[in-house]
């Protein structure tokens, strides 16, 4: 016997509450695989602590989108049914956050300059949102988002400094970084490309367009990556669209993992 899968509504707020919640769930599975496995014991703590902090907030945004989806419907579903029971193509993560900590490199449990400069670009990210999102008209998401600029502030800062330390270091981490850097720059226009739903959260004041934090992410990554010594790949017109739901062929084995015990033992607990 498996647990059936759950629908979430369309909803332009339910739907941008899952964006963020998915990215941080997501993510922070990614970083949970360096646990035991970084390069230094104080690695492995960071790591593990930053995934730690990303699925926290990802279970606050989650309570929060279940219950906004189920209002007037007379249920409400929680963190766990929503990261348990959606399937694939009901996740809304963006895709950078679902790609292999080594990517096309195959290397376990990873690439860690792959991870570190993943890290710097998303933490630049969230905490550029999360500081608007600070003022959103929705009281609650503004709670969340007041502690989580904190950790995101954090997780920018110790990953900019792998970034810089890598980048400006021997010749083999700086072409692990340069490599790193040509994979992952494909994948950043998906973090500001703003459609109907980042429209309605505006006109709403639940949360800004994604588009509007591309300028200054761009400028805090130009710095650090010259800082680095680091040049900025040229932009190509690729476009990832996990967000819409359409995800890589490396998110169905994160969820296998994920998922698996809720799937195979409905409603277990322990």
């Amino acid at each position: 016997m498996t647990t059936p899968s759950i629908s979430i509504k369309d909803t332009p707020t339910v739907q941008y509450l899952l964006r963020i919640g998915d990215t941080a769930l997501i993510l922070g599975q990614r970083l949970g695989e360096w646990c035991g496995h970084a390069p230094v014991i104080e690695e492995d703590i960071a790591l593990t602590n930053m995934a730690l902090d990303l699925i926290g907030q990802s279970r606050a945004l989650l309570t929060r989108a279940g219950q906004l989806e189920g209002e007037g419907q007379g249920r409400v579903y929680d963190e766990d049914q929503l990261a348990f029971l959606r399937d694939e193509r009901d996740y809304r993560n963006v895709t950078m956050a679902e790609l292999p900590n080594g990517h096309r490199r195959g290397e376990r449990p990873g690439d860690f300059a792959f991870t570190t400069l993943r890290n710097a670009m998303l933490a630049t990210w969230f905490r550029l949102l999360w500081q608007r999102l600070a003022t959103s008209s929705d009281a609650e998401l503004a709670a969340i988002a007041g502690k989580a600029v904190k950790e995101a502030r954090y997780h920018q800062e110790h990953a900019a400094d792998w970034v810089v330390r890598l980048g400006d270091g021997t010749d083999e981490s700086a072409r692990r970084m340069r490599a790193a850097l040509a994979e992952l720059w494909r994948y950043v226009p998906e973090l500001f490309e703003s459609d109907a739903i980042d429209e309605a959260a505006a006109a709403s004041g639940l949360g800004p367009r994604w588009s509007e934090l591309r300028e200054p992410w761009l400028a805090e990554m130009q710095a650090l990556l010259a800082q680095a010594q680091l040049a900025v790949p040229a932009d190509s017109a690729f476009r990832s669209t996990a967000k819409q739901g359409v995800h890589t062929e490396h998110m169905g084995y994160i969820l296998a993992e994920l998922q698996f015990l809720q799937r195979a033992y409905p409603g277990g607990a322990w």
